[in-house]
């Protein structure tokens, strides 16, 4: 079945070509058109299109289908060419012309973009709870190992001391930016956009504040050219909002695989988190943030396809929205799988404890004894020129007494402002 079947008789090579796998693609967002439906449909009732004993036929039917799309087994057959025909088939199939009504008032233009809407919405939610819960991890880690100290580098040369504390709360910081943006990208898809049918709206008295409400949507998307234009827009904020946090979780993890390897030895994990070698019995290889690191790598190359696709688009409805689907839906899915098995992995960081008196971490002193002499009454550039020449000499001495007390340095790290910070952001659409 197809919606827009008029009866004449389609190439299969071209049918074949522009459906693609969206078939395998709809069973994300087949609950999602299911609801939509059933707003569609108390609407249509209300304006006189369906009398009520033909909502009161659908409304079971719905519930039924919405029930099997959450199967692991859901499917839909190749007779149809998507989620939407399905629906209307079943439905069809079971209540006759009652069924066959369901689409009036509305385009596949609109009901592809209201099922992505209410999708990409709830699976933000998704992702900022995940993110909420990592960032939790991560606090409790760095209140665990404040006092740890860490070598700190720039350019990857020994650099500054730093601490455990300061490493696992900056990744945790960092997440607050991302929910910032996750609570924007929340906000512009929280819009409902059904009743622009094919972009141009409806002749049908259709009540759009009705169908807003009964799907959850914080408002709707009034202007009906403004609404389709919002795809292919949506996908870019979403994508560039995605990226965002796959380029904190892949640093993250790059630090990681760097801390595990040998030549540094800060940190390990239980064998069993680990994969080892099919001829070196000794490895214990970072596998899981390694794939991290590349699934989130992919995950930031989104935004560019995104922007590519629509970039050119003129206003109006084009079939290259077709192509955003699959790469925009695989990228919430993985990082919603990144969010969990990066949270469920770090929770059991082995941290270790690093001698900073050993030689190749002689001069991570230096600021601190730089500092010392100015403290002592001596210009920073006498005291910088004092403490370079005795590196060059080799009679630096270094003094690791040093105290760092300005808000969010090694011994006041600021843990209960970062915390805050993340209650605000993360409470913030609550208030909305």
């Amino acid at each position: 079945m197809k919606l827009w079947d008029k009866g004449a008789t389609i190439d299969d090579k071209i049918m074949n070509f522009t459906v693609g796998n969206d078939r395998e693609i709809d069973t994300h967002i087949a609950k999602y058109d299911v609801q939509a439906t059933r707003a569609h449909v108390i609407m249509l009732e209300k304006i006189g299109i369906l009398s009520a004993q033909e909502l009161d036929s659908l409304l079971p039917q719905l519930e039924i289908l919405e029930a099997h799309t959450q199967n692991p087994d859901f499917f839909i057959e190749p007779e149809y060419e998507d989620i939407h025909s399905k629906i209307e088939a079943e439905l069809t199939l079971i209540l006759g012309e009652t069924g066959k009504k369901v689409h009036t008032a509305r385009s596949r233009n609109d009901q592809v973009l209201v099922a992505l809407h209410l999708y990409y919405k709830d699976q933000l939610q998704q992702i900022r709870v995940r993110t909420v819960s990592l960032f939790d991890t991560l606090m409790k880690l760095a209140e665990k190992h404040q006092d740890k100290l860490l070598p700190g580098y720039t350019h990857l040369q020994v650099a500054m001391p730093s601490s455990f504390g300061l490493w696992f709360s900056a990744y945790a910081e960092l997440l607050i930016d991302d929910l910032t943006l996750l609570n924007a990208t929340l906000q512009i898809v929280d819009q409902n956009p059904l009743g622009s049918a094919a972009g141009y709206g409806s002749s049908f008295p259709i009540d759009r504040n009705l169908t807003t409400k009964e799907m959850g949507f914080a408002t709707l998307k009034y202007n009906v050219v403004a609404a389709q234009m919002s795809r292919g827009k949506s996908e870019r904020t979403l994508a560039s909002t995605l990226g965002s946090l796959a380029n904190t979780l892949s640093r993250f993890a790059m630090d990681i695989c760097l801390y595990m390897s040998q030549n540094f030895g800060f940190i390990s994990f239980p064998e069993q988190l680990t994969t080892g070698s099919s001829i070196m019995p000794h490895k214990k290889n970072p596998d899981v943030f390694e794939l991290i690191r590349g699934k989130c790598n992919k995950i930031q190359a989104l935004s560019t396809e995104m922007i590519l696709i629509t970039n050119n688009l003129p206003s109006g409805y084009h079939r290259d929205y077709q192509l955003l689907k699959e790469n925009t839906i695989n990228a919430i899915e993985n990082i919603k799988d990144i969010l969990e098995i990066f949270d469920y992995s770090i929770a059991q960081i082995v941290v270790k404890d690093i001698d900073l008196t050993v030689e190749k971490y002689k001069y991570i002193f230096t600021v601190d004894s730089i500092n010392n002499l100015v403290v002592e009454g001596k210009s920073f550039r006498e005291a910088y020129k004092t403490v370079g020449g005795e590196v060059q000499a080799g009679t630096y001495k270094p003094d690791s007494g040093r105290k760092h007390t300005h808000l969010g340095s090694i011994h006041n790290p600021g843990f209960a402002e970062i915390t805050e910070k993340m209650r605000k952001v993360s409470t913030a659409l609550d208030k909305s």
